[in-house]
This record gives C-alpha cells, structure tokens and sequence, in this order.
C-alpha cells in the first residue's frame, strides 16, 4: 500500500492545488509511482476520463504532474453547484443527483464506503498518495461528518502539511489560528507548515519562521515564492477571472455566472503578444478582436442574465461589426435561437437564444459524457482558417442541438459537431484549442485581421503544460525541506 501525505490549506484558493501538483511531479522525479487525490471536489471545470466517467480538472492537473492516466479514483465526489444553494453530486464519475446543500450535509456520510474504496484501490497501484483537502479544516460548523479534511486524513492514516496565503495577508492568523482550532489529536497529525506565495526577500521572513514555530509548535518546512504559472485552475476565485488588458490581440471571454471549464481558454496565454480577459459587463467588453462564450453549469440562467445586464445586445453589435463570436458547450447553446429544458435539468424553462446561431438546443436528464476527436469542417467565415485541423478533446453536457447552419467539425465516426453561420461559430468540445494547430491558425488569423503577422513562438499545450510542471517542481524543491517531507511520509501519524 502506498504511504500518504496530506496537504490542507487555512482557507480557499491558498494554494493546496498547487503544492500537491508540485510534490507529485517531485515524487515522479524522484522515481515513485504517484498518484494525486481528493475524496470531495467542489468545481464547475470538469474532465471526462477516457471511460467517459467525470472528474474534477485540479485532479487530473496533478494526475499529469504525476505522469500518470486521470482516474475517478482520484476524485470519487464531485459537487458541481447549479444554484447558489445546492450542486449536481458525481459519485465516481456518474451523476448521483441534484441536491440542495442540506440534503447533501445530511446525506454525504453515506459516501465514505465509496471514499474508502477508491483511495484503498489507488493505494494499491502507487508508492505515494498526494491528498488535497478543502477549504479550510477547521469550518466549525462543518466538521460533523467531515469526509475531506482531517476526517479523510483519519480514513487514510495520513500526515498533514498545512499550507497557509501569505500574499492575502495575515499570515500568522492563518496558520497559528487553524492549529489552535484544530482538536488535539488533529493537531498532532499536523507534522509541518507552509508559507505559500511569499513575495520579495526570503531572509525577511526569517523572524516569521521563528514565531510560526515557537507559538505553533510546528516546523516551518518551507517558504514558497509567489509564482506565475499556467496551469489549470478550479475555483471560482482564480486570478485568471480578472478583467486584464494589454495585448496586440484581445481576446474577450464573458464571465457567465455559472461559468465552467474557464481553462478551455488557457492556451492563448501562452502566445506573445495576446491576452484573454474574462469580462462581467458590457461596458468592460470595449471591441476585442475575438468574443468567446464559454461553458456553463446553468444555460437558462445565464441566458437570462446577458438579458437582464444587457449583455446580449453588447454580443450581437459586435457579430454585426464582424467581431468572431465563438460558443463551447452551454456557450454553444446559447448562441442559438431557443434553448429548452422541459425535463428541469437544470432550472427548467424555456428561453430565446441570442439567435447567432439557427440551433434549437432540447434538455433531457441523460449526461452527455465522452472523449472525443475529428476534424474541423467550417468553410465559412473567420473560422474558416481552421478547415482541415484535427482536434481532440471531450463533451460534457446536458442537452441536444440540432441546427440548421452547417456544422462545424465532424467527429471520427461521423457525428457532426457544433455549427457555424458567418463569423459566429460554437462547438461541444472543451479543448478544442488545445492542439497547437488549432491555436497557433486562430491567433495568426486574428493577427492578419490587423494587418500584421504574429511572429512570437508556439507549442502544443501538452509541452506547454510539462514546462510549467517542471518550473513548479524545480521552484518547489529549492523551497521546502524535502528531505523533512519524506521523513514526514515515512513516519506517518
């Protein structure tokens, strides 16, 4: 069986994620088999595994950092919030149903043989588990039945890192407060601390390190600095939601209320010169050279809300200056003329598209869930400039469009796939952008659009990625006391 090593965080978005990926690719370095996991996931950007079963994406980052096939295994729940009360529950890659935060609280105890099974499973075929916690293990309120922090690090006999925010500020509140909520034999199972995204010199905080370790009884292991990486994110908070300006090409994203798979966008991050703002108003939309209408957990509602902000007439004015307008899955469905939900999939109801698009999209209650690749087909308009270019990616939706444009790639076996009418285009396909092809012609046709030629660097998102891993790993290991860590790993609790 494999030996765990745990990593809880003082609050959200303090960089657990990261920490994990960055030990799994540092374990896989170091010759170990490894495998990242997280009994519950809270997330709206999802991956569909090649047995057509869904995952959270921070999972299957940290899968790839360990070189190793994304697994449900990894992450056995995922709650995808619908509204601001309750989530779809994926129990093991299948959808369990729709519950309200409540029901789930009282009924998520009966999920722990399912925890229990898939971690027992992935112990079995590695050397070392990386767990991830959530959000912050001392929630008071929510520690009765707790199935995703010190409750999963009791169910896995796992030692604990705790890893605290310094950039927000507050550091020692942070850290010292967490270990002081902490019941006693929880504290004990905590065997270090780490101070992640320290900004400037790293001998300033040599007094900060004393303090953590005298007032918390715990050894410091590390010090991270603040690092710039592109790599998947999954909460709601990410960094890469802010509206930010500044490039040769401006690529727009609506930041839908629901919005998910906001990583469908990370590509273009990659290339000199182009930047991808993610936008909640008309007026922060300004004239971009490219408008993209992302996925979403709940189709109806946000199209309901670019009514009520007035967003879809600030959309339709630049398709009809010519601005490219590009829709992935519910951003798909909602360039169209209706999108219907009569089996309350989502919400319910009825609503007009924004009528980009002549598709009519019809939800019923069965998941659309698989891998999928092609070619792309459109000969017409902009997006033309992809004709001919394979793509590989997944689909994950509720609903079925039948549309009266042509269509815009045909999948191998010979399902044709999204539609296309001028210089409004949508697609199913989360990672359609993802091939450097497919990537590098968008970008170089947007430049042409400008009447100037892009002549920075390319690559595939796949070598992309393994760069960032590398640069994670190498910053990781000069800033922790690894050693400490496998000596943490051996002891256990």
């Amino acid at each position: 069986m494999a030996d765990p090593i745990m990593i809880q965080g003082t609050m959200s978005s303090a960089g657990k994620s990261l920490v994990a990926a960055a030990l799994c690719r540092i374990f896989r370095q170091d010759g170990y088999r490894c495998a990242p996991f997280k009994s519950q996931n809270m997330a709206l950007n999802s991956f569909i595994t090649r047995e057509g079963l869904e995952m959270g994406r921070a999972q299957v980052m940290q899968a790839e950092a360990a070189g190793v096939e994304p697994s449900v295994l990894m992450n056995p729940i995922l709650l995808k919030p619908t509204t601001d009360r309750g989530s779809q529950v994926i129990v093991n890659g299948e959808v369990y149903g729709n519950l309200s935060a409540a029901d789930y609280f009282r009924e998520k105890k009966k999920f722990i043989p399912e925890i229990r099974k898939a971690y027992e499973q992935l112990a079995a075929r590695n050397d070392i588990i990386v767990i991830e916690g959530a959000g912050s293990p001392v929630e008071l309120n929510l520690l009765k039945d707790d199935i995703v922090n010190m409750g999963m690090a009791w169910l896995a006999h796992s030692p604990v890192l705790l890893v605290g925010d310094i950039d927000r500020g507050g550091i020692f509140a942070q850290l010292l407060g967490t270990l002081s909520l902490l019941a006693p034999d929880e504290r004990d199972m905590v065997k270090g601390v780490v101070v992640n995204k320290f900004r400037g010199d790293r001998s300033l905080f040599d007094d900060g390190v004393r303090i953590l370790e005298q007032r918390g009884g715990k050894p410091v292991l590390g010090v991270i600095p603040y690092m710039k990486l592109e790599l998947d994110d999954e909460d709601s908070v990410s960094e890469k939601l802010g509206s930010r300006a500044g490039g040769v090409i401006d690529i727009a994203v609506v930041r839908l209320p629901k919005i998910s798979n906001f990583t469908d966008f990370d590509v273009f991050r990659q290339y000199e010169g182009v930047s991808v703002r993610f936008v909640s108003s008309p007026d922060q939309t300004q004239n971009p050279d490219l408008l993209i209408i992302p996925g979403t957990k709940n189709t109806v509602a946000d199209r309901n809300w670019l009514r009520e902000c007035g967003f879809d007439e600030k959309i339709r004015e630049l398709s009809g200056r010519g601005v490219p307008v590009f829709g992935i899955c519910g951003g798909y469905q909602i360039m169209g003329k209706q999108i219907s939900d009569p089996v309350s999939a989502e919400n319910g109801g009825e609503t007009d598209g924004l009528g980009l698009l002549d598709t009519v999209t019809v939800f019923s209650d069965k998941k659309t869930r698989r891998q999928v690749s092609g070619v792309i087909q459109c000969r017409e308009g902009f997006f033309s400039v992809l004709e001919g270019l394979r793509y590989d990616g997944y689909e994950i939706h509720m609903g079925r469009s039948e549309s009266g444009d042509p269509a815009f790639a045909m999948h191998e076996g010979g399902t044709p796939d999204g539609s296309v009418r001028g210089n409004a285009a949508g697609s199913y396909v989360h990672g359609l952008f993802d091939s450097r092809r497919v990537s590098e012609a968008l970008v170089r046709a947007l430049y042409r659009r400008k009447g100037l030629e892009y002549r920075g660097m390319a690559c595939g998102r796949d070598e992309f990625r393994e760069r960032q891993f590398d640069l994670l790993a190498s910053t990781v290991r000069e800033s922790i006391d690894l050693a400490a860590v496998y000596r943490v790993i051996r002891q256990g609790i």
